[in-house]
């Protein structure tokens, strides 16, 4: 794809992976700023980009296009010691003038008011970003403003003081608010407040390894890297709070141990989770990790995976014709997005800059590229605390994500089919597939029929995690719903176990307390006809003898049109179905017909003996539990 503004020339010495340099990195800043600034107001308050509106309307779209670019030219001006030689500051500046000057009125120029969640919340999201930028820079443009503009700004900025955030991550938007005011000697009980409770509310929803819980439900994603580790942690390194730091730098160093393995070798983040429009903001987590100290990657490491997704997106369409960055993944794509998403959503992208504030002689930028954790071998970790298996392969360089813990479902509400979520009900995500469309054919999805009606996933229930030297574990139930007649069938639960060696993905279901004449069906992973992908699904177990391939002409995000294939079999009382399934690229090569040898059926729980080398892998229900014995 062609990029439309000039990058420097690759430095394959340096970069030998992706080419990239920080040079590269402000070209691509600039070169965003450049196309969205394109469409700002007169006065320099909103940049109205083109596209559909989001459900909070054109002028909080606005707001939401000038406080997102901010935050890429606060991360690329302080980067550069407060040079800035395309004056993107004196834009920013004349535009916070303007549109504090009367909020809320319909004119041309005026910011919306921070209201609560459900009245008027998006605003509230676009203030962190507007103060976060305004801490960065302040050396050289808030000590400049006059003071009437900095009252007026610090009036509309206490709005998310005094307001409700959603139940999630957006208790970290005051907070970051609350740290601007307290960075310039404005900060008061009311900034102290604030602060307090977005931690208070951290600490329950921190679960361990290095993950937080988005709220207080089971929603574990990418809001863990660019949320809720990004603003406690860079808050304490922009403060020099050391104690913080510490803590929640040690927190960070955690998770990347786990989540430096979701990236593939194209640069991919692992496609799963809400609000993917935000694309290379996934690498965000690395480069503040880099930044600070607070990582187990070397710089070099870092580097590669830092690069690797900004070019990943730059490469594929990602920026229109413009320069703008589309609502999407590659280029547009609509089931990608969520209703919050407008025109200026995807510039939430510019966390990413975060790598930026590491200057150009900081290891970050002076040591070499090295191979990224998915190059070096083939891995695959459980991750307990947000119920996660990622498996690895590194001949073609593709990350799966094994998904037994994490939900988008809030603890008060109820499992509703109808508000099915591709982007979590699935049993596997990876970094060169995406979910097919909620209309469609569901890809990594056992369905229990019944009546002629199939059922989703909703909330997930983890009954746990391990393995060991080259393989590993997750295993969850969850009740079938169903969008037509009742709801759910009362007893009617599917326990599930992935179990992760190599390229192959060993899936075991117990069906327990299905009524007479009910089915099940089982699908692998969605791919296009023309990719360099095979996907197989073999039957081992309680299926049917052949599986059939089945049509999503929805495609994915990767893909305009996708098949995938899909086992069928009989259920009622009690049945265990067991499959083997493989997602392989070129230039690998897997032989899944036939990798497992014999399966051995019991009571209890089901043994399998892989050909190659005689290896056991037995799983056991009530409780569940895997035991593996190398042959």
């Amino acid at each position: 794809m062609s990029i439309p503004f000039e990058l420097p020339t690759e430095d394959r010495a340096s970069s030998p992976y992706t080419g990239y340099t920080r040079a590269h990195w402000e070209a691509v800043a600039d070169g965003l700023l450049w196309a969205a600034w394109r469409w700002s107001t007169p006065g320099r308050a909103l940049l109205d980009l083109p596209g559909r509106p989001s459900r909070s309307g054109v002028r909080s779209d606005g707001l939401e296009g000038f406080a997102r670019t901010f935050l890429a030219a606060g991360f690329r001006v302080a980067g550069a010691d407060g040079a800035d030689p395309h004056g993107w500051l004196d834009r920013y500046a004349e535009g916070l003038a303007s549109g504090t000057r009367t909020p809320g009125r319909d004119d041309t120029e005026s910011w919306p008011l921070i209201l609560d969640h459900d009245v008027q919340g998006q605003p509230m999201v676009e203030s962190a970003s507007v103060a976060l930028g305004l801490r960065l820079t302040a050396p050289w443009l808030w000590k400049h403003l006059d003071s009437g503009v900095q009252d007026r700004v610090e009036e509309w900025l206490r709005g998310a003081l005094r307001h409700v955030p959603a139940p999630n991550n957006w208790y970290l938007f005051p907070y970051t608010v609350a740290g601007f005011l307290e960075s310039v000697g404005r900060g008061d009980a009311e900034t102290a407040a604030a602060r307090h409770r977005a931690l208070e509310l951290m600490e329950g929803w921190y679960r361990g390894e290095g993950w937080y819980a988005d709220g207080d439900g089971r929603a574990f994603d990418h809001y863990n890297g660019w949320a809720l580790h990004l603003y406690p942690v860079l808050d304490a390194h922009l403060g020099g709070d050391t104690d913080a730091l510490a803590r929640y730098g040690d927190r960070l160093r955690a998770h990347l141990d786990g989540f430096a393995l979701m990236f593939g070798s194209d640069g991919a983040p692992v496609h799963f989770g809400r609000s993917l429009t935000y694309r290379f903001a996934a690498s965000a987590a690395v480069g503040l990790g880099a930044l600070t100290g607070h990582t187990p990657l070397t710089p070099g490491a870092s580097r590669r995976l830092v690069s690797g997704s900004l070019r990943y997106f730059v490469d594929r369409g990602a920026l229109t014709d413009e320069g703008v960055l589309s609502l999407g993944w590659y280029g547009p794509h609509e089931a990608t997005l969520q209703p919050y998403s407008g025109p200026a959503s995807p510039y939430w992208a510019s966390k990413a800059f975060v790598s930026l504030l590491a200057p150009a002689d900081h290891p970050l930028w002076a040591a070499p590229e090295e191979p990224a954790p998915v190059e070096e071998a083939d891995r695959v970790l459980a991750l307990s605390a947000p119920g996660l298996l990622v498996q690895a392969t590194r001949a073609d360089g593709i990350v799966r994500l094994h998904n037994h813990g994490s939900d988008h479902v809030r603890p008060h509400e109820g499992e509703s089919a109808a508000e099915d979520d591709p982007y979590y009900g699935r049993q596997a995500y990876s970094t060169r597939t995406g979910p097919t469309a909620r209309e469609n054919v569901a890809d990594n999805h056992l369905s229990v029929e019944v009546n002629g009606r199939s059922s989703v996933r909703r909330r997930v229930h983890p009954l746990g995690a391990g393995g060991g030297d080259g393989w590993g574990w997750a295993a969850s139930w969850h009740r079938p719903v169903f969008v037509s007649g009742p709801p759910m069938v009362p007893g009617l639960r599917v326990q599930s176990v992935t179990v992760a060696r190599g390229p192959y993905e060993l899936r075991v279901h117990r069906v327990v307390g299905a009524p007479a004449g009910a089915r099940v069906t089982h699908t692998g992973w969605a791919t296009g006809p023309e990719e360099p992908l095979t996907s197989t699904l073999d039957g081992l177990h309680g299926w049917e003898p052949e599986a059939q391939t089945v049509r999503a002409p929805q495609g994915t995000a990767y893909v305009p049109w996708a098949e995938l294939p899909r086992l069928s079999g009989t259920a009622g009382g009690t049945s265990v179905h067991v499959a083997l399934a493989a997602l392989t690229g070129a230039p690998a090569s897997v032989p899944a017909d036939g990798a497992v040898a014999e399966v051995l059926p019991g009571e209890d729980g089901v043994e399998v003996v892989w050909t190659a080398d005689g290896a056991r892998t037995r799983v056991s229900f009530e409780p569940v539990a895997v035991t593996h014995t190398e042959g």
